[in-house]
């Protein structure tokens, strides 16, 4: 039987484990943030709670249980990771946003994309909700799904293919690079993408202000889901 401090330090790193199963329920801890972020769960039926399970300044880990139905073209929320940006830093002014990711799903007739959500705007306090512009990475699209906009072909970011989309959400416009396979382990260089869009898209680096880096996924359907990610690390230099 343990006792003292002994125990106390057995039982420590389960207490770290956190709870967030309201609407928008949010949690900062060791420079990341985490929300269940059911943004759109109006235009469905549902629940979905988020679990907070480790985190430290190398990275975290954590995941998602949900059950959506409804509209199949309309999704219901974003539970994802995020790195605490309190200073809001212009594009060109950071020399590197360096990211790794491992994450794994289970669950039936999943409807679902897993992605990078990243957000930019002129105005450094702009609400980090939207911006001016968005980034998505997709490392997975379960069930066919299509991001916003059009497709314009194929380029490489980050030593790897990747399918460029260009549309716009509102007045917000909205790059999603699509892996061509499903990633479930993706290490590398997000400002690569950022590069890619500047230089073939017109996007005005010098003057947006990075707002946020998340990852997570966006479900539309699906029943008995878990979403696990077991490490996720996003590091500005």
């Amino acid at each position: 039987m343990k006792t003292g401090i002994a125990y106390l330090a057995a039982v420590l790193p389960l207490a770290m484990a956190e709870s967030l199963c309201d609407q928008y329920a949010y949690l900062s801890r060791d420079g990341y943030n985490f929300n269940n972020n059911e943004w759109g769960a109006a235009t469905g039926t549902g629940d979905q709670c988020t679990y907070v399970d480790s985190t430290s300044s190398g990275g975290v880990s954590w995941h998602s249980d949900w059950t959506w139905s409804g509209s199949e073209s309309e999704i219901k929320s974003y539970p994802y990771s995020g790195l605490d940006l309190p200073e809001k830093k212009i594009v060109t002014s950071i020399g590197s946003i360096s990211t790794g990711a491992e994450w794994s799903y289970s669950g039936s007739n999943i409807r679902a994309d897993v992605a990078y959500d990243i957000f930019t705007a002129a105005d450094p306090n702009h609400a980090t909700s939207s911006g001016d512009y968005e980034v998505m990475i997709w490392l997975a699209n379960l069930g066919g799904l299509t991001p916003i906009g059009s497709p314009i072909g194929t380029v490489k970011a980050a030593g790897r293919d990747w399918e460029l989309w260009d549309g716009y959400n509102g007045a917000m416009r909205v790059y999603s690079f699509v892996a061509p396979s499903q990633l479930n382990s993706f290490d590398g260089e997000i400002m690569d993408f950022f590069y890619v869009v500047k230089d073939m898209r017109g996007f005005p680096a010098d003057s947006q202000h990075l707002l946020t880096v998340q990852f997570g996924t966006e479900p539309i359907s699906g029943s008995g889901a878990k979403f696990s990610v077991s490490h996720w690390s996003a590091k500005l230099g």
